[in-house]
């Protein structure tokens, strides 16, 4: 019975396959001193106080104290290393040409002539400038979905982009400009076929002009509460404008389409030491072969990968890009300082009882869903990106900000892996799970869409499994709905804004 993985040459560690008992001997000759979580690491070798621990061939951290052979380590074993120093990076010394052949190089979706990416889904997106509309707005969709979506049966749903954004924030703060920019680029999401709907109270700081282009703000897009007289009032008007945009919508019909109209974002949560292993190397695969199609693929999460950042410059295609991502990481750097953390704030209780010992451990794991691709681009949280290809998206490591910001930069479906179990999905994009333990998805098996768990067994290859979530996500972008998404199980949207609330 197999009862490790070790991932490189190199490491003196191994990860646990199921939980191991204190007497086990397992591969190398080596026999358990302690009990061994599921996921968590056991010293392949002795390793000396001060010394390195290698996992992925890199080192995780340094032993506090004496390593035995057989040892069971965890975060309490380590002290975290330096941070990669951002100066000077190297980049475009890593570049694969080769990657994996797609099967298909099409899928059925909703073409926008004007934009670089077609929708996947077929939705009537509302966008508020202020929180304090959505009550209003909810009882009018909620309305809406009885009284006008059934007569346009093109149209998938209604969606409400509520934020907490838009009153009582400085405004003109310099980084007020990441969550307007987040605004604005979200109402152009492929999902909402160009239609314009935008609803304000009257009163907020977030003024139109500031998300809107000038030819845009008239009363067939945008709707201030406080200009209509009464409850009964309102809500006609919200459902006027609404049915104006349903009968625009609902002429909207699927197309095959190159696989250079499809926007993907990758994104992990509630990770574990299988991750890295399992689900993310896979999807990796399945990115390489939808950049080799055409294809915008981002992945993001800073905080996540900030210890992998060598790494993600090797393959960065030339110094520009180079250079953003630089800057883009510092930012973090000092965000975090200012907020008295640092990147060691990152892994959360369940990664860490998932077998993540420190933050480098999990940057490793995390960088795996990009693939082999070159990156093409460097952009900031909630940015569009100007170039097909490998994107990395500077977006903080939250699940419901990454997602929410990966809208905003035009994703039209989303890959989402995890090891410890997650119901996240959005309203405006599809999200298809995968998970990295196959007991995982046997506890939750009507909540997860793909099982990457098999890698780690040896039944299937990190190719086989890409190739199956490659197919997954042509079949959600053609409309086929994923697990969440036939459950209605939609997280709210979080813009980040890191500028100062007044």
């Amino acid at each position: 019975m197999k009862h490790v993985v070790k991932m490189r040459n190199r490491d003196n560690v191994a990860i646990a396959l199921h939980d191991i008992q204190a007497g086990t001997a397992i591969e190398g000759g080596i026999t358990a001193n302690h009990d061994i979580p599921q996921a968590h690491k056991i010293a392949l070798i002795p390793i000396p106080k001060g010394e390195p621990v290698i996992r992925y061939g890199v080192v995780l951290g340094y032993a506090k104290e004496n390593i035995l052979a057989g040892d069971w380590i965890n975060e309490d074993s380590l002290n975290l290393p330096a941070s990669p120093d951002l100066n000077e990076l190297e980049y475009g010394i890593d570049i694969h040409e080769k990657l994996p052949e797609p099967s298909v190089k099409t899928f059925m979706g909703y073409d926008n002539p004007e934009s670089e990416y077609a929708g996947t889904r077929n939705i009537l997106g509302i966008q508020t400038m202020v929180q304090c509309v959505v009550g209003i707005l909810n009882v009018a969709v909620q309305q809406m979905k009885t009284e006008l979506l059934p007569k346009y049966p093109n149209v998938d749903d209604i969606v409400v982009i509520s934020h907490a954004y838009g009153c009582g924030v400085a405004i003109d703060a310099p980084e007020a400009k990441i969550p307007i920019r987040a605004v604005k680029n979200i109402m152009k999401n492929p999902n909402f076929g160009g239609q314009l709907m935008v609803v304000g109270l009257g009163c907020e700081k977030l003024t139109p002009d500031k998300v809107m282009d000038p030819d845009d703000i008239n009363d067939d897009n945008f709707i201030l509460l406080q200009d209509h007289h009464g409850f009964e009032n309102i809500l006609e008007a919200i459902k006027v404008m609404a049915e104006k945009k349903l009968k625009i919508l609902n002429q909207r019909q699927r197309v095959e389409l190159p696989l250079s109209k499809l926007s993907v974002g990758m994104q992990c949560g509630g990770s574990d030491a299988f991750s890295g292993v399992t689900a993310n190397p896979a999807a990796g695969y399945a990115s390489d072969m939808l950049v080799n199609a055409g294809a915008t693929v981002m992945f993001s999460e800073v905080t996540e990968v900030r210890d992998g950042v060598p790494f993600i410059a090797h393959r960065v295609l030339d110094k520009p890009n180079c250079d953003k991502l630089a800057k883009e990481m510092s930012w973090y750097d000092n965000y975090l300082k200012e907020g008295g953390v640092d990147r060691s704030a990152n892994p959360t209780p369940g990664n860490r009882a998932g077998g993540l010992s420190t933050i480098v451990e999990k940057s490793m794991g995390s960088i795996a869903k990009s693939g082999a691709a070159p990156i093409a681009q460097v952009v900031s949280a909630g940015e569009i990106p100007s170039r097909h290809g490998l994107i990395f998206n500077a977006t903080p490591a939250s699940d419901f900000v990454c997602g929410t910001m990966q809208l905003a930069s035009g994703m039209g479906v989303e890959v989402f892996m995890t090891g410890r179990g997650t119901p996240y999905n959005l309203a405006a994009a599809p999200v298809i799970k995968v998970c990295s333990r196959t007991d995982l998805k046997e506890f939750w098996q009507d909540l997860i869409d793909i099982n990457a768990g098999s890698i780690a067994t040896g039944e299937k290859s990190v190719a086989d499994v890409g190739q199956e979530i490659f197919d997954e996500i042509i079949a959600v972008a053609s409309g086929v709905q994923p697990t969440a998404e036939k459950l209605g199980l939609f997280n709210d949207i979080c813009i980040f804004n890191p500028a100062p609330i007044t």
